[in-house]
């Protein structure tokens, strides 16, 4: 945790070189202002500087995948995944209307940092995750995609089927998208 002027005192930096750097930072999710300072009577606060969660080294995405592998050994994803979900998403909404379920849903999942929306469609109502929080380690696991249809299954009461992963809409940005299953 530092200020900026602590910073360019630290590094022989102008403080107005490092709060365009701190500004670069902030912009990448980098760094964040965790709180504001006074250093007197006069003036503006300084503002205190820390690195993001996102910005920290961990060891997370080791023991997802461990845990995962541990999980999947002796079981399919689907089965494996039919004990998490209820404790990762919440219980499923009960006696409510389909429409309350998926706008419920929708709130949960956008809880769980999933940038999550759903769209009409002639077909039925399209579930669209704009951010696969576990991004880290999907790539060696890939069956996380089968946890998030067992989550929307779970919360919407239907069957659910992904009909595109980390597609490209129309702005550019990759997005899963989840539509009923025709049984």
């Amino acid at each position: 945790m530092a200020t900026a002027r602590e910073l360019s005192r630290d590094l022989y930096m102008t403080p107005a070189n490092v709060r365009h750097h701190l500004a670069n930072l902030k912009a990448q999710n980098l760094v964040e202002v965790i709180s504001e300072q006074r250093a007197g009577e006069r003036g503006r606060p300084s503002r205190v500087y820390a690195l993001t969660h996102q910005a920290r080294e961990s060891n997370v995405d080791l023991l997802v995948d461990a845990l995962l592998k541990a999980l999947l050994a002796n079981n399919d994803a689907g089965s494996a995944f039919t004990n998490v979900v209820p404790h990762l998403f919440g219980q499923a909404p009960a006696g409510s209307s389909f429409l309350q379920r998926l706008n419920q849903a929708t709130t949960r999942l956008n809880a769980l940092k999933y940038q999550c929306r759903w769209e009409a469609s002639p077909e039925g109502p399209r579930v669209i995750l704009g951010n696969c929080p576990y991004a880290a380690v999907l790539a060696e696991n890939p069956e996380l995609c089968q946890m998030d249809q067992a989550a929307l299954e779970h919360l919407l009461g239907i069957p659910m089927q992904q009909v595109a992963r980390l597609e490209r809409g129309p702005q550019g940005a990759p997005r899963c998208m989840f539509i009923r299953k025709e049984t």
